[in-house]
């Protein structure tokens, strides 16, 4: 099977690579290209396309891979918001991804991030190196004996709790639409609805997929029902977060603190270097301008055993594709 891989940075090729060692069944073409409609046309002679969460697989993406032969798009992660489902079932291309590949990885990030701007780490290690040992300014808060609120309680999310309840014995909540049956096991309890979590939580941190009924589900609304001074993390997906609303609530004073891994319309920038340039988004430049704003690119994900998961999953999917036999991780549209 020939596989054309978008969006190739030298730790993917190095973690596939890797991966499938001296095996001759699968044959990689590494692109540093990002696919869209256009750059579909390298994909010629190819069966398989593998890309990544800010490639394009629109509508009109997929029929130009589907003019190139193409039959498989095979995603190394684990959302699928950036695809046409339904386009790609017309078509016949058929769809997978990698659904869980190390949630530790994304859990202790989240985590990680909390304590970040919990205890301002970010502000501290910048003036220590210009030889400013002052405490102003760095005034932090305990995470032991809050309530942190969890959107969302898949395997990331639930890992989250765990971290969070048993390591540093803060109250956990959390909503979901579908309560997991063994979250009691990482110290979780469920609300019913989710102005519950956002009226009693000091820390909400979002781990819930981006679906239609999800975008925005951090808005103008919700998040007036939020205490003031709430610290927000988002290491999900940009969409799940009204840029907008975020920005005026920011102005407004709202939070202690905003954790962005991720941002709704990082495409054009995540995962790039762009030091050197104009950054000519309006609202990521005002982000980039709040004090009490701390945004990496796309990060969480980003552990030596999450890139091999990944290459496992991935490979494992193509195989199982090109044998013929039923494949676990197909992505299909919903009904």
């Amino acid at each position: 099977m020939k596989i054309a891989f978008y969006s190739a940075h030298k730790y993917d090729s190095n973690s596939f690579k890797a991966a499938y060692g001296d095996a001759t069944d699968i044959e990689f073409t590494f692109l540093e290209s990002r696919l869209n409609a256009k750059s579909a046309l390298l994909a010629k002679g190819h069966d398989a396309v593998c890309c990544f969460v800010n490639d394009d697989a629109s509508a009109e993406a997929l029929e130009a891979l589907h003019e190139q032969g193409v039959k498989f798009l095979a995603l190394r992660c684990a959302g699928y918001n950036n695809v046409d489902l339904k386009k790609a079932k017309e078509l016949g291309i058929v769809v997978t991804n990698v659904p869980a590949y190390s949630p530790d990885a994304v859990a202790e990030f989240a985590v990680g991030m909390i304590l970040t701007l919990s205890r301002k780490y970010h502000k501290a290690y910048p003036r220590v190196r210009d030889g400013n040992f002052l405490l102003d300014g760095l005034l932090g808060q305990n995470i032991n004996g809050k309530t942190v609120g969890l959107i969302g309680t898949g395997k990331i999310g639930l890992i989250t709790g765990r971290i969070l309840a048993h390591g540093f014995l803060a109250k956990v909540i959390a909503y979901d639409p579908y309560p997991a049956k063994d979250a009691a096991n990482y110290g979780i309890t469920y609300v019913e609805k989710l102005d519950d979590l956002l009226s009693q939580a000091d820390i909400i941190s979002i781990h819930c997929p981006l679906l239609p009924s999800t975008k925005h589900i951090i808005n103008e609304e919700t998040i007036s029902k939020m205490k003031p001074g709430v610290i927000l993390v988002n290491t999900s997906r940009g969409g799940l977060i009204d840029t907008n609303a975020l920005i005026k609530g920011l102005k407004a004073d709202k939070f202690g603190a905003v954790g962005m891994d991720v941002y709704e319309k990082e495409s054009e920038y995540f995962f790039e270097d762009s030091s050197e340039k104009v950054i000519q988004d309006d609202q990521l430049s005002r982000l980039l301008s709040f004090h009490k704003v701390f945004i990496s690119g796309h990060q969480a994900f980003f552990t030596e055993e999450a890139l091999h998961g990944i290459a496992d999953t991935t490979l494992g999917n193509l195989r199982t594709l090109a044998k013929g036999e039923e494949c676990k991780n197909i992505v299909k549209p919903q009904n």
